[in-house]
């Protein structure tokens, strides 16, 4: 029996062979994905689905071409190895952001008890069933939230603000994305609001989209 890790390096060569945005390497993509899902670090912050979903765009962007960071390189690890350390920096920025917001409210005190590292903020549950996931393809989504046909996405906005919309927040946050902290200086809007309003309105139209054209 093939080892699961040389498993997913044949299919990594074989996706690879293949012309991006093909038929053959999405199908393979998506293959590898299911593979893995399970395997990933999980947790139970509001913010890991957002994290799972930039490392998926960063695995489409980066396993073959290294578009928009570091080409995967088998010789430095499994996959598995490689997608966990991009999601565990994700989260770790979440975490991060969330400290430095709460840094201007929260006692000392507090702070001081909470500043050991990241593991404090997090509640790993390892045995969880993981909910296979594919990965969608980052040309279509970027194409599907740039065009938004019906206009949806730019008419689901924060309240009183039209210009910072699901339209403009998803377009910022695929690879390579803008952090919530730039787009908290930016929008001049808090991270927790920002990062609230991605999770309740715009993440879920994005999951909608790609099941919709069954890369989910």
């Amino acid at each position: 029996m093939v080892p699961f890790d040389e498993q997913l390096r044949r299919l990594v060569t074989e996706a690879c062979g293949h012309k991006p945005g093909s038929p053959q390497r999405q199908k393979l993509l998506t293959q590898i994905i299911r593979l893995t899902a399970s395997r990933l670090w999980r947790e139970t912050t509001p913010y890991y689905q957002d994290a799972l979903q930039q490392t998926w765009l960063y695995f489409c962007r980066n396993v073959c071409e290294g578009l928009t960071g570091q080409i995967y390189d088998p010789n430095y690890g499994s996959v598995i190895t490689w997608l966990n350390a991009y999601l565990r920096r994700r989260l770790q920025d979440f975490y991060l952001n969330q400290n430095r917001e709460q840094a201007t409210t929260v006692p000392q005190r507090i702070r001081q008890s909470t500043s050991g590292g990241i593991s404090e903020a997090i509640d790993p549950i390892e045995n969880l069933p993981a909910s296979p996931q594919a990965p969608p393809i980052l040309e279509d989504l970027e194409m599907w939230a740039q065009t938004d046909s019906n206009g949806e996405l730019r008419g689901i906005y924060i309240k009183g603000r039209p210009d910072v919309n699901c339209q403009v927040l998803i377009l910022k946050r695929l690879p390579p994305e803008v952090s919530w902290r730039e787009l908290s200086e930016e929008f001049g809007l808090s991270i927790p609001t920002l990062s609230s309003f991605y999770q309740r309105q715009c993440l879920p139209r994005l999951r909608k989209f790609a099941e919709s054209e069954g890369l989910l």
